[in-house]
């Protein structure tokens, strides 16, 4: 009975450490966080929330008025730009958002949950300590945004909608240039001339990630041609941005230069892991996948036009002949 005690005594404590690993994998992370607004107007709250980030000491990258009250304020730190580097692609993680939107009755404040695009982004850490910051400088109410649906830290590390659609490892390779600066180059151009409606939101320089390859973020606010250009941001927001609080941190869409190619997530991975329970048919509210089909292709084709890989003309489904 002595020996049975003394070689149980390790195997128990190696299968808690197991069980500690794997609660701690599947803490349940929703997309975006609900702040407590400062001030007591649109513009005051605006204000309010460039003083709490730098304050926490975030630094602001720019902002982002997709439509009328609306305003999106995109931020990194130290740790977030280190992270980045930490993992392959994990450049798309470098930069969050927080989002002010003013509806009939209040002013919502929500930011992107770092736990959760972290692990979306398959980062080398969840960000926690970012996460503690944010939700002391901001007095964090709840997380939100996957409605019954469940999610945890692992299910985001290999998150995709459904069947046959798009994981993070998935990402459209928009073009190649003779070097990084040349596409980042390229990029700016297109950006200063508005390219389709578009507008440069920020520009993060980030260092090289696991594989070698340097990595610059955009961020991308796609205003669309006219207003059934189902590219723009207005356009797929008002079609499926119908609950509350607001998804509005979703934007904006981004545009990696990893190494001297340029690539985005495909929209039906970035999209759906902003409604990550958004059906694909019918909803209460109108709210569906469906109403939306054009966007994936259409997105692809303004950062395609951006990114330079097809003419200002042409989309690149008219190019290559297919989605």
């Amino acid at each position: 009975m002595i020996f049975r005690r003394i070689t149980l005594i390790p195997f128990l404590s190696i299968m808690l450490v197991l069980i500690s690993f794997k609660l701690q994998a599947d803490t349940q992370v929703k997309p975006f966080v609900l702040a407590t607004a400062d001030g007591n107007s649109f513009d005051e709250i605006i204000e309010s929330t460039r003083n709490r980030l730098t304050s926490a000491g975030f630094e602001i990258l720019g902002e982002y008025s997709p439509y009328a009250k609306a305003s999106i304020i995109v931020f990194t730190n130290d740790e977030l730009r280190s992270t980045a580097t930490k993992s392959e692609r994990g450049g798309y993680g470098g930069a969050l958002r927080i989002a002010i939107t003013e509806l009939e009755n209040e002013i919502q404040v929500a930011y992107t949950n770092p736990r959760y695009w972290s692990n979306s982004y398959r980062m080398a850490t969840n960000l926690q300590s970012v996460s503690d910051t944010l939700a002391s400088a901001f007095n964090a109410k709840s997380e939100f945004g996957t409605g019954d649906k469940k999610l945890s830290e692992s299910d985001m590390r290999d998150y995709h909608y459904t069947f046959m659609m798009e994981y993070f490892d998935d990402p459209s390779l928009l073009i190649g240039q003779a070097s990084h600066k040349a596409a980042v180059d390229q990029i700016e151009s297109y950006l200063s001339e508005g390219t389709n409606g578009t507008s440069k939101v920020y520009r993060l320089n980030l260092g090289k990630d696991t594989e070698g390859k340097q990595m610059t973020l955009f961020g991308v606010g796609l205003g669309g041609k006219d207003a059934d250009d189902c590219s723009s941001d207005q356009y797929i927001m008002s079609r499926i941005d119908k609950s509350s609080p607001r998804h509005t941190a979703h934007l904006p869409y981004e545009l990696l230069v990893y190494g001297n190619e340029v690539e985005a997530l495909y929209g039906r991975f970035r999209i759906a892991i902003s409604w990550p329970h958004l059906p694909m048919m019918s909803s209460d509210t109108g709210a569906t996948f469906l109403s939306i089909m054009c966007a994936p292709g259409a997105i692809k084709d303004a950062l395609s036009q951006v990114a330079g890989a097809v003419k200002k003309s042409q989309t690149i489904r008219e190019l290559q002949g297919r989605d």
